[in-house]
């Protein structure tokens, strides 16, 4: 398990490493002060688990996740309690707050070891991974393989899933660049769709087909789009 700590209190980093040394099968890779930092490693180190404090110079752990392209599973640690309901809002693994306990600490590591998807091995990461989405106050990690279609709106990217549609600021180009082209079809200049969601596929009246996804959404692609859809699937 390959754990990133990131807390700009050198104490702080300090003790949760000695605890950390308790658990053998955790390997800290690296250590950071500021959200910069932070993202940067992320970027660099590809962690498995981060132990992320929500209060920082240069912005909150919040910002910094929402800067990222990719979230790894991520801890809360942090000496105050008025953003804990925040943080499992965010569906983080879990919220220490310091000083941290160490049985604590061994049950938020058995949460992420029994998480449905947590590595099986060093740098195994999920097929998708999971996206973080700040959207003004509100704010969701999600598995990639739970959202149904991706819209853009200029700059930015609505995303649809559950009964929630925030704005992502990332264009589609962006995400396009780092889905899985088996399971995510760019159906249109502006849309990209999740075909484990498509109910049926239908002709349209222009020559090209309409996708039929769940929760009534319906997504138009062009004649163009549709004959490279029909030539790659056989269809």
């Amino acid at each position: 398990m390959r754990v990133l700590i990131i807390d700009d209190e050198r104490l702080a980093r300090g003790e949760l490493r000695r605890m950390l040394a308790a658990h053998p099968e955790v390997r800290i890779v690296g250590e950071c002060a500021n959200a910069m930092e932070g993202r940067l490693a992320i970027e660099e180190m590809t962690p498995d688990l981060v132990f992320l404090d929500v209060q920082m110079p240069g912005g909150t752990g919040f910002d910094m996740l929402a800067a990222l392209d990719v979230a790894p599973a991520v801890i809360f640690t942090t000496a105050f309690d008025q953003y804990a309901l925040r943080a499992f809002d965010v569906s983080a693994l879990d919220y220490l707050l310091k000083p941290i306990e160490a049985p604590r600490l061994a049950a938020a590591l058995r949460k992420f070891k029994t998480a449905p998807d947590a590595p099986i091995e060093p740098q195994q990461a999920a097929p998708d991974g999971k996206v973080f989405i700040k959207d003004g106050d509100r704010c969701w990690f999600v598995a990639l393989e739970q959202i149904m279609l991706f819209e853009s709106e200029g700059n930015y990217t609505r995303v649809y899933f559950d009964n929630h549609r925030p704005l992502l600021l990332r264009s589609l180009n962006q995400l396009e660049a780092r889905l899985d082209p088996e399971r995510f079809l760019r159906a249109s200049r502006r849309q990209i769709v999740n075909l484990d969601f498509v109910v049926d596929i239908a002709p349209n009246p222009a020559g090209g087909m309409t996708l039929n996804l769940k929760d009534d959404l319906k997504v138009s692609m062009s004649r163009r789009r549709a004959a490279q859809f029909k030539q790659l699937n056989g269809l």
